[in-house]
C-alpha cells in the first residue's frame, strides 16, 4: 500500500495548480520581451487594454493595465507589429495563459496592414476614393438593399432600426459571407445580385435605391474580406449609392474609403439610409400647418376685399352721383378747354391776317419801288432818248444799221430815224 501511495501523483486543487504555473513561469522566463502582431485589441472603460500577439504559428493573450498604458506613446491597431516587455502569467479565472504588458513599442507594421496601406495608396492613386464620385444619398429611398450575413448581428440591428424607423420602406436582403477566407468572392457575387435589383422595372419589389454593405465589429482579421481590391471595384461601380457599416467606429476598410459614405456602425448605416418616418411626419405637419395659415391669410384678405367690394355695391345711387359729378366736371372742363382753344384760335387768325396784309402792303410797295427804278435805268439807255438829242439813226434799205462812212455808197437809199419819225435820204458822193 505504502508502494501505491508513492505513485499516486499529488492532488493539487485548480487554483494552486495555477499558481504553482505561474510561479514557475515566473522563475523560469520573467521578465520577457515578444514580438508579435497585434489583433483584437479593445480599450476598456477602465482604460485596461486587452488584445492578442501573434505570429504565422501561435498567439498568446495580453492585458496592459491603465498605467503601462497611459505612458504609450502611439495608438495600437491591429496588424501593426509591435514588442512589448513583461511578465508572463496564468489567468487563474479562466486558466488561461496571459502576457501582462508593461511596455509596449512599434516594431514596423504588420504584413496585413502592410497589404492594407498597399492597396488603399493604388486605389487612392486611381481616384476611387475622391469625392467627386461621392453621391447624395436618398431622403426616402423606394427600396432599401442590405448585403450581409444571414445568421450576423448587424442584420438584426439593421432590421430592427429600420423597422423603427421606416416600417413603410421595403427591405431587400442579399446573404453572403463577412469573415472568412472565401467571404470576399461572396460579398462580390451578392452585391452583383443587388445591383440588378435596383433596375426600374426590376419585377420582384420597388427599385432599390441605396445599399447597406455591414458587418460587426472584430479583428483586422476578421473584416479583412472588406478590404479585397476586387469588391472595392465592384462598391465603386455602384449604380446607386452605398454606405459602408462594417465594424466599430474605430475601424477602417477599403471598402470604407471607396463607399459613398461611411457609417459608424451597422446600426448607423441603418438610421442614415433614409429619414425616420416620424421625422418626414413632424415636417409635413409643420407644412401642413404653414399651409392652413397662409391659407388661412388668403381666405381672410379675399374675405376683406368682397366686404369692401359689397359696401361699395351696396350704395349705387352714391356710386352714380358720384360719378355724375365727375363727368360733369370733367364736360365743364371739356367745354371750357375747348372755348379757351377756339379763342386763342381765333386771335390768332387775326393777328396772322394783320401781319399778311401788312407784309402784303410791304411787297407791293417795294415791288413798285423796283419797278420804278428798272424802268429809270431802262429810260437811260432809251434810243429815242439820245434821238431827242439831235441824233439820228442811219440804216439801209434792209434795215441794217450804218455806223461807218465806208458803208455808203452813191446813189444808195438811206432811211434817217429821227426823234419825230423817218426822213427817206439818197446818198449823191
Amino acid at each position: 500500500m505504502a508502494q501505491d501511495s508513492d505513485l499516486t501523483p499529488r492532488a493539487w486543487t485548480v487554483s494552486a495548480l495555477c499558481r504553482a504555473v505561474a510561479d514557475t513561469l515566473d522563475a523560469r522566463f520573467n521578465p520577457v520581451a515578444v514580438r508579435g502582431e497585434i489583433s483584437g485589441f479593445s480599450r476598456a472603460a477602465s482604460g485596461h487594454c486587452y488584445f492578442s500577439l501573434k505570429d504565422e504559428a501561435g498567439q498568446i493573450r495580453c492585458a496592459m493595465f491603465r498605467r503601462a498604458a497611459s505612458l504609450m506613446n502611439f495608438s495600437p491597431r491591429d496588424g501593426e507589429l509591435v514588442e512589448v516587455r513583461g511578465r508572463l502569467g496564468v489567468y487563474e479565472a479562466r486558466g488561461d495563459l496571459q502576457l501582462i504588458v508593461e511596455s509596449m513599442e512599434r516594431a514596423g507594421q504588420g504584413a496585413l496592414f502592410e497589404q492594407f496601406l498597399r492597396l488603399k495608396a493604388k486605389l487612392e492613386g486611381e481616384g476611387l476614393f475622391d469625392p467627386v464620385h461621392k453621391r447624395e444619398l436618398p431622403v426616402q429611398p423606394r427600396a432599401i438593399g442590405v448585403v450581409t450575413s444571414l445568421g450576423a448581428a448587424a442584420w438584426h440591428d439593421v432590421v430592427t432600426a429600420l423597422q423603427r424607423r421606416v416600417p413603410h420602406i421595403p427591405v431587400l436582403m442579399v446573404p453572403a459571407l463577412v469573415q472568412g477566407t472565401g467571404a470576399a468572392p461572396t460579398l462580390v457575387q451578392a452585391l452583383q445580385q443587388m445591383y440588378a435589383l435596383t433596375a426600374e422595372d426590376n419585377p420582384l419589389s420597388l427599385p432599390v435605391d441605396v445599399i447597406l454593405l455591414v458587418r460587426g465589429g472584430g479583428s483586422m482579421e476578421d473584416l479583412w474580406a472588406f478590404n479585397d481590391e476586387q469588391l472595392a471595384r465592384v462598391i465603386a461601380a455602384s449604380p446607386v449609392p452605398v454606405i459602408s457599416g462594417v465594424g466599430h467606429e474605430t475601424d477602417f476598410t477599403i471598402a470604407d474609403f471607396v463607399a459613398d459614405v461611411r457609417a459608424p456602425t451597422p446600426t448607423a448605416a441603418a438610421e442614415m439610409a433614409a429619414t425616420a418616418r416620424d421625422e418626414s411626419v413632424q415636417l409635413l405637419s409643420a407644412l401642413a400647418h404653414r399651409l392652413e395659415r397662409s391659407v388661412q391669410r388668403q381666405q381672410d384678405r379675399q374675405a376683406q376685399r368682397l366686404d369692401s367690394l359689397a359696401a361699395r355695391l351696396g350704395r349705387p345711387q352714391a356710386q352714380l352721383g358720384s360719378h355724375r359729378q365727375w363727368l360733369d366736371r370733367l364736360s365743364h372742363r371739356l367745354h371750357a378747354a375747348v372755348q379757351g382753344q377756339v379763342t386763342d384760335g381765333r386771335h390768332r387768325l387775326l393777328r396772322l391776317s394783320d401781319r399778311l396784309e401788312f407784309s402784303r402792303g410791304q411787297q407791293v410797295q417795294q415791288r413798285v419801288q423796283r419797278l420804278e427804278r428798272a424802268a429809270l435805268r431802262l429810260s437811260s439807255v432809251d434810243p429815242r432818248r439820245v434821238l431827242d438829242r439831235g441824233y439820228a439813226w442811219l440804216s439801209d434799205e434792209n434795215g441794217q444799221a450804218l455806223t461807218q462812212a465806208v458803208q455808203f455808197q452813191p446813189g444808195q437809199s438811206v432811211q434817217a430815224t429821227l426823234s419825230d419819225g423817218v426822213v427817206p435820204l439818197r446818198v449823191k458822193d
